[in-house]
């Protein structure tokens, strides 16, 4: 006997359906004879007409055909390759009604993955932006060629048919001016295009970025070869088409691969990185260093981070995740002692001296992973009172939430880029820790993406 049932609904059948909520992906969620259908673009409150494009065993996507009832909240996207693109997933929902949407898409989260009574716990209003248009620092942008003429821009929904994008709607606007204008100068100059098919040609990939508070720029190449033709003359170009530009750089990728960097880099003109302040701190990011895309929002999260861990001047604290050392200094001036720890050796390399150029003296960074570390530390007789945790999409460590509950610090921050990793994580922390708030932010508007900050205390 079957105790699941399999999904009767055939592929291209049409039928009715009425959207109960957002999926994880953006998407709209609805049951049809009590089957989970997931439909891109459609709206919670809508009613539509469907068409079932794959079947899963427990689930069907499917696509609209026709929108019957449309929600009060639907509006018009402004970017013109919104449909193809598939970078955003949120245009077409108007943005107050996103920062509720994302609230649930946590709550849905925690009620799926939890034994929590959800409507019990403090899960606060998202913390949104005044202006949610190009907001995002840098981009990527793979070069290809059509017709003779260049293009950059992405690779569309499901597709690897490369769409020109000429303006992006969260882009920075002096992203989007530099993309064009490389783009352009790489057409004149008429220097090879890299053709994935036949690995010849040499351009791949066009990667821009600017301090948003500096506005200092940098230009990316990321080249197949280490030769590069007309060398000087380009890079003339780029200078004369944009003045402001700091920092030209060349990275080279010959691999076959969908990394967009290869590992050596070479400085071809100015500086080899740019500056950007989040709030008193400085820091000079080179054209490998990972930044959060966001600065304007990035404050406000690591200002959210800082209230949780309610510091008094008295705790030592663990950055684990620590990176470059961000919220480790964020938080440094009102801690006893910040220690952080990262598996990417260049990343504690720039935490050190990042915290040096500050001059902020109660801080060690080392290289390894947050669990093997701790619990050298902890058995020196070094135990901390608060622990910051910023982990991957995939989650924390298994080792390292068994440390956690050994160590039992008081306080336990968790900032989380996946509401469904996060709620695992703590429904398996909750046997030493109340989860006392979660605070939601949107770092990435219009699209299904939702950060937040969970305040966990250990119980007495």
């Amino acid at each position: 006997m079957k105790t699941e049932q399999s999904i009767k609904i055939q592929p291209k059948q049409t039928f009715p359906l009425t959207i109960k909520r957002l999926g994880i992906n953006g998407e709209g969620v609805g049951y049809f004879k009590r089957q989970v259908v997931f439909v891109p673009g459609a709206l919670p409150g809508e009613e539509v007409v469907v068409e079932a494009t794959k079947i899963n065993p427990k689930f069907a996507e499917a696509k609209i055909k026709k929108i019957r009832k449309n929600s009060p909240f639907r509006v018009q996207p402004p970017c013109p390759f919104y449909e193809q693109c598939g970078g955003c997933q949120l245009q077409h929902l108007k943005y107050d009604q996103q920062l509720k949407e994302k609230r649930d898409i946590i709550i849905q989260a925690l009620e799926r993955h939890t034994k929590f009574n959800v409507g019990k716990l403090e899960i606060r209003e998202t913390i949104g932006m005044e202006n949610p248009w190009g907001y995002r620092n840098k981009s990527s942008f793979q070069v290809g060629q059509k017709d003779g003429k260049v293009l950059a821009g992405l690779y569309g929904m499901n597709s690897h048919q490369l769409i020109d994008i000429d303006h992006c709607a969260v882009q920075h606007s002096q992203t989007t001016e530099a993309v064009n204008a490389v783009k352009s100068v790489l057409d004149e100059l008429n220097i090879p295009i890299y053709n994935e098919k036949t690995r010849k040609g040499i351009v791949r990939t066009i990667v821009t970025r600017v301090g948003v508070e500096s506005g200092e720029l940098q230009v990316v190449l990321i080249t197949a070869t280490k030769e590069l033709p007309k060398k000087d003359l380009l890079i003339d170009r780029i200078q004369e088409k944009l003045p402001n530009v700091k920092s030209i750089v060349q990275n080279i990728n010959g691999e076959k691969t969908s990394l967009i960097f290869g590992k050596e880099t070479v400085k071809l003109a100015g500086e080899e990185f740019i500056q950007e302040s989040l709030g008193d701190l400085q820091f000079e990011l080179s054209a490998r260093t990972f930044f959060q895309l966001n600065p304007v929002q990035t404050v406000k999260l690591y200002n959210e981070v800082k209230a949780a861990a309610g510091l008094t001047g008295k705790e030592k604290v663990v950055d684990a995740y620590c990176g470059v050392g961000t919220i480790g200094l964020w938080l440094a001036d009102q801690a006893a002692e910040v220690r952080g720890m990262d598996i990417i050796p260049e990343s504690i390399e720039d935490a050190k001296k990042n915290a040096k150029r500050h001059g902020i003296t109660n801080t060690k960074y080392v290289p390894g992973k947050a669990e093997e570390v701790l619990p050298k530390w902890v058995k020196k007789g070094w135990k901390p009172d608060v622990i910051v945790v910023d982990p991957p999409r995939t989650g924390l460590d298994r080792q390292l939430i068994q440390t956690i509950l050994q160590v039992k610090p008081e306080k336990l921050i968790y900032v989380s880029c996946n509401p469904s990793t996060l709620a695992k994580d703590i429904q398996t922390l909750s046997t030493k820790y109340d989860i006392k708030a979660i605070q939601p932010v949107d770092m990435f508007p219009h699209t299904a993406h939702v950060e937040s900050i969970t305040q966990l205390i250990l119980k007495m």
